[in-house]
């Protein structure tokens, strides 16, 4: 008796909140219908972002803007989206040096504002397949195939792996096509893809099947053999294709949208990049 009189005493203060948070569902519904209808029709998330409110320090901002030339190139709202990136990697994912390397506040940005670089144009940015970033001085032996390697994506142990000598290499030499950072980090970003269903990775997938099938047109092929622009490596698999071309997209987007108009347009999309001079 005295459960049936409390909720006659307290219904009436409640039926307020109760509407409220029916009809906070509903629109809450609505938004995602909308936004997928958005991502679907035109292949691009409605949002990036909804907040933006991660910091860096000014140590690390000075880092970003006297070294990271990327960043300069943005818009001030871009700026602030990528900041944001870069302090929410870093305060995610654990660095640890080997081989006695200490781990700078250089490194751990630079390496964020990489990752972040390449995953500028998606909503879902933060790598959930990398939980820890290893830095060695110098290329490192390497179990998974007993050789010395300058970099690796290692999903089982959630690892991305470095040498920063040859990281270091990657993005101060800009004109290459030969960025260990941004090759393993394709490597993750292109097997989250694989194993996702979030609208980044339906996106990497259909724009990537796209690309294999111009690699099956026979003027491409031929185009591909006659110029050599790709590096032969680029062909030993799927994975290390996209991860080449990810190089070449960043560092040689001109000549690469000159060469090949199709595979660039293709990378751009499955990127959803539309910033700089891109």
């Amino acid at each position: 008796m005295l459960f049936f009189y409390l909720s006659e005493v307290y219904a009436p203060w409640l039926a307020p909140y109760a509407y409220g948070i029916v009809l906070l569902g509903f629109l809450l519904f609505l938004f995602r219908f909308f936004e997928n209808l958005y991502a679907a029709q035109f292949n691009k998330p409605l949002f990036r972002h909804y907040f933006i409110y991660k910091k860096l320090s000014a140590v690390q901002l000075s880092i970003l803007t006297t070294e990271f030339n990327f960043y300069n190139l943005l818009t001030k709202k871009q700026k602030q989206q990528f900041e944001h990136r870069v302090a929410h990697f870093i305060s995610e994912k654990r660095f640890i040096g080997r081989d006695n390397l200490i781990v700078t506040e250089r490194m751990s940005v630079l390496i964020a504002a990489v990752g972040c670089m390449l995953s500028f144009g998606r909503k879902n940015y933060s790598y959930s397949l990398i939980n820890v970033v290893l830095i060695y001085p110098d290329q490192f032996f390497s179990v998974i195939n007993n050789n010395y390697h300058k970099g690796e994506f290692n999903p089982k142990e959630k690892a991305l792996v470095f040498s920063w000598s040859d990281f270091e290499n990657g993005f101060k030499i800009t004109n290459d096509n030969l960025n260990v950072g941004i090759h393993e980090f394709m490597h993750a970003m292109q097997l989250e893809a694989k194993t996702s269903r979030d609208l980044d990775s339906l996106r990497f997938s259909k724009h990537f099947q796209n690309i294999l099938k111009q690699l099956t047109l026979q003027n491409v092929k031929d185009k591909i053999d006659k110029t050599a622009f790709f590096r032969a490596y680029a062909f030993s698999n799927q994975y290390e294709f996209m991860a080449v071309l990810a190089e070449y997209f960043f560092e040689s987007p001109t000549e690469f949208k000159s060469q090949f108009p199709k595979i660039y347009d293709y990378t751009k999309k499955l990127l959803n990049f539309n910033f700089a001079q891109y």
